[in-house]
């Protein structure tokens, strides 16, 4: 009975994290347009990162609690399913196009910065105030990046995009205050039946981390990059994707470490190393033709089967 509870517990956090994230985000995003910040600037600000917001409000909530194994666990093990198992179910229902950008630059960027997280982690076990430094130097940089490839006429990640539906000013701020709170109150709840259920089941809450919490902080890419390929529009896929994983390291493991240190055991060093295989994996099978076919997605379902025999042997 214990157990049912958690997953209850745990489904109801994950469904006010990410509606509550949508919420914070669609409110912030008007409010900033309504002072007149271009759309350009809310789009690679406000909205992308917050697709992150469910992975930073879980890693900070479990970095805060003590539960730092969790914080680690979610975002290396989102980023090993965004890529081989996300990336795998919507190539199979539909062959991808990538842009030349995310196959000359955003793939080996996303490589080179988790392995610098798993650099900083294993100098001293601690992800702290100064990496966090780095990471969030990084974040800069990526964003003018992403800035001056917009203003060049480079497409940017549908999820970057922004509608102009009319909003009054106090919904935008209803639609900020319920969504934070719902955020904060969703990572909270998470955090504690995650933690609950690694206690019940006798897991470390690294492996809860790495399966159940990363499963969960990442279902609105699963759900947005399925439904994209079953419409016909699973080009935006990899580069969400892609840019998700840049985020979710940069952004919320750097405000994470600026928060609190952040614990990086010894025993992430293989999922680390699987995170980066999973990226490599992604840019061979993509660097020819800028297409990742339906062999491709099999092969990437292939990888995440034989990580996850891994995991729970």
């Amino acid at each position: 009975m214990a157990v049912v509870v958690q997953l209850v517990l745990l489904a109801v956090g994950f469904v006010l994290l990410v509606k509550g994230a949508d919420w914070f985000v669609e409110g912030a995003s008007k409010l900033a347009e309504k002072f007149g910040i271009p759309q350009l600037v809310i789009g690679l600000t406000i909205v992308a990162m917050g697709t992150s917001l469910p992975e930073a409000a879980v890693s900070v909530s479990a970095a805060l609690k003590g539960s730092a194994e969790i914080t680690i666990g979610n975002i290396v093990g989102s980023n090993i399913l965004n890529v081989l198992l996300i990336l795998g179910i919507t190539s199979v229902i539909k062959p991808i196009a990538v842009q030349r950008s995310t196959v000359r630059y955003e793939i080996p960027f996303v490589v080179a910065v988790t392995a610098l997280l798993m650099g900083l982690g294993l100098t001293d076990n601690v992800v702290g105030l100064t990496d966090g430094l780095i990471l969030w130097a990084l974040m800069i940089c990526y964003l003018l990046y992403l800035l001056r490839m917009a203003k060049h006429g480079g497409e940017l990640p549908e999820e970057l995009s922004h509608d102009d539906k009319e909003m009054p000013v106090w919904k935008m701020l209803l639609l900020i205050v319920l969504g934070g709170v719902m955020i904060v109150f969703g990572s909270d709840v998470a955090v504690d039946a995650a933690t609950e259920l690694a206690r019940i089941f006798g897991m470390s809450e690294r492996l809860i981390g790495l399966t159940i919490v990363a499963f969960g902080t990442s279902l609105p890419e699963l759900v947005t990059s399925a439904t994209a390929a079953v419409k016909g529009k699973a080009d935006i896929a990899v580069g969400n994707i892609v840019g998700s994983n840049i985020f979710n390291i940069l952004f919320v493991v750097g405000t994470s470490a600026l928060i609190t240190p952040v614990s990086y055991t010894s025993a992430f060093l293989v999922d680390s190393v699987a995170c980066i295989a999973a990226s490599v994996l992604l840019w061979v099978l993509v660097l020819r033709k800028h297409r990742l076919g339906r062999f491709g997605g099999v092969c990437l379902l292939a990888g995440y089967a034989a990580y996850f025999v891994y995991l729970i042997g």
